[in-house]
């Protein structure tokens, strides 16, 4: 039996405010909906990882290069082919909210999926590549009130994939890891990083842009919870 879900934050529980970057893009001239945006999202997020994050790469995804490429390839799915308005939405994007960021929306099922967590009596906690912030932006949201404990790779100085943040998570948890699940948004940083210590894993996949890939995968972070609790 289950006994403890794991969560990435990022594109898990957390999103990135799309409405700031729409607002930006308008500034410019260019008119693109935050909903085009996430959109956008879900299908960068695989060319990123298909791009970056092949096992054994050593690449970090908190680096300025990967942040970078993420907002590239997000814009340039939203239409966004200009290199020079790319270069000066990625300088705006750097001053931006500093430190936290555009990491600032809750995912509308993220409560509710904590909730149903601990309601069935399972240790819940959170283990994200962060910059330092990813606490502070949960408890900002009324989400770390549902959580046991919040992993930053930044105070850890641990990264995903790297399985020994999820074995602190695990001691944390106070389970083995076939008692566990993870929830993530990357198939070679969470769902890799959390097999490589036996944990299951389901791949967030709200727009379906994953394909066949050999594991589960969720439209929202609720059915991942409501599939790992069966």
């Amino acid at each position: 039996m289950i006994r403890a879900i794991l969560f990435d934050a990022g594109n898990t529980l957390i999103r990135m405010d799309y409405a700031a970057i729409a607002a930006e893009l308008a500034r410019h001239g260019v008119a693109v909906t935050p909903e085009a945006l996430q959109r956008a999202e879900w299908a960068a997020r695989v060319r990123l990882d298909a791009d970056l994050f092949a096992p054994a790469s050593g690449r970090s995804t908190e680096s300025r290069d990967t942040t970078e490429r993420y907002t590239r390839y997000l814009l340039e799915g939203a239409g966004v082919h200009d290199p020079a308005l790319s270069a000066r939405v990625m300088e705006w994007r750097r001053g931006y909210n500093v430190p936290v960021g555009l990491w600032t929306v809750a995912e509308p099922e993220a409560a509710a999926a904590l909730a149903l967590v601990r309601e069935a009596g399972r240790v819940a906690g959170v283990v994200s590549n962060s910059n330092g912030t990813i606490r502070r932006i949960l408890e900002s949201l009324d989400l770390a009130r549902h959580l046991d404990f919040v992993l930053d790779s930044f105070e850890e100085g641990l990264e995903k994939p790297d399985p020994r943040l999820f074995q602190l998570a695990l001691a944390r948890a106070g389970v083995s890891a076939d008692e566990a699940a993870y929830i993530g948004d990357f198939y070679s940083v969470d769902v890799v990083g959390a097999r490589r210590v036996g944990l299951r894993a389901v791949l967030m996949d709200p727009g379906g842009c994953w394909g066949a890939r050999d594991c589960p995968r969720a439209p929202t972070v609720l059915d991942a919870v409501r599939l790992l609790l069966g």
